[in-house]
C-alpha cells in the first residue's frame, strides 16, 4: 500500500485483497467490491452450515424410529362351509367309522343322547331323521339306521355307526373302519319334521308321510 494512503477498512479473504479497489479507488468501485465480500461471505457461512447439519435425507427422525408399527388384527380363519343336505336319495360308498364309548350317552344333533345299542348314525349330508341302509361292501352284511347326528368329521368318511350296528354289519372293532354302501330309504317331510324317526322301518315304509327316497330308475351310486 503506498505511503499516505489510508488503510481499506474493507475485509479482505486472507492476503488477496480486491485488484479492482487496488486499481481503482472510485467510490462506486469500493462500493462493488463491499457488496461482492459479503455476497462470498455469505454464501461461506451458508456452506458451512450445510455441511455442519446431520445427514437426515432418507432416514427416520427419533421419534418416527422409536414409534412401535401399528398392530395388525389377527385374522381369522376361514370358516369351513357347511356341507349341503343330500335330499336326493342317491346311494353312496365310502368309509364308515364307529362312534367311541366316551360319547355314549352324549347329546346328539337332534337333541337324543347317543346309545351305544341304538340303531342311530351320524351323516354330514343326509337330512336328520332319514332311515338308511348300511351295508358293508366286503362281507355284504347290512344293517338299517337313522341318521340322528352329524359327522364324521374326517375326510373321506361319510357315516358313523354306533358299535351294535358296527358289529352287525361285520366291521373289525380292532381297525374300526370300513369300506360301505349307504342307501336312504326314507327321508323327513320338508317342513324338518321327524315324528317318525323313531318307527321301526318297516313302519316308515308303510308310511305315507314320509316320501320316498329313490329316486326315479333306480338308485345311482356316486
Amino acid at each position: 500500500m503506498p505511503a499516505g494512503e489510508p488503510a481499506s477498512p474493507w475485509p479482505t479473504f486472507g492476503n488477496v485483497g480486491c485488484l479492482t479497489h487496488a486499481v481503482n479507488k472510485d467510490h462506486w468501485t469500493r462500493v462493488a467490491c463491499t457488496r461482492f465480500r459479503m455476497v462470498a461471505m455469505a454464501g461461506l457461512a451458508l456452506s458451512a452450515a450445510v455441511a455442519a447439519a446431520p445427514a437426515t435425507v432418507g432416514q427416520d427422525s427419533p421419534r418416527q424410529a422409536a414409534s412401535p408399527a401399528p398392530v395388525q388384527p389377527a385374522s381369522r380363519p376361514a370358516r369351513h362351509a357347511k356341507p349341503r343336505l343330500d335330499t336326493s336319495g342317491r346311494q353312496r360308498q365310502g368309509v364308515a367309522s364307529v362312534y367311541a364309548k366316551k360319547f355314549d350317552g352324549r347329546k346328539m344333533a337332534d337333541g337324543t343322547p347317543m346309545s351305544a345299542q341304538g340303531d342311530n348314525a351320524a351323516s354330514k349330508t343326509l337330512p336328520l331323521g332319514t332311515t338308511a341302509k348300511v351295508t358293508n361292501v366286503k362281507t355284504g352284511e347290512s344293517a338299517v339306521v337313522t341318521i340322528r347326528d352329524r359327522g364324521p368329521h374326517v375326510k373321506g368318511r361319510i357315516i358313523d355307526l354306533s358299535p351294535q350296528t358296527a358289529s352287525e354289519v361285520g366291521i373289525d372293532r380292532r381297525q374300526g373302519v370300513s369300506k360301505v354302501e349307504v342307501t336312504p330309504l326314507a327321508l323327513p317331510p320338508r317342513d324338518g319334521a321327524s315324528d317318525s324317526r323313531d318307527a321301526p322301518p318297516e313302519a316308515n315304509a308303510a308310511r305315507a308321510a314320509p316320501r320316498s327316497a329313490t329316486p326315479s330308475g333306480g338308485n345311482v351310486s356316486r
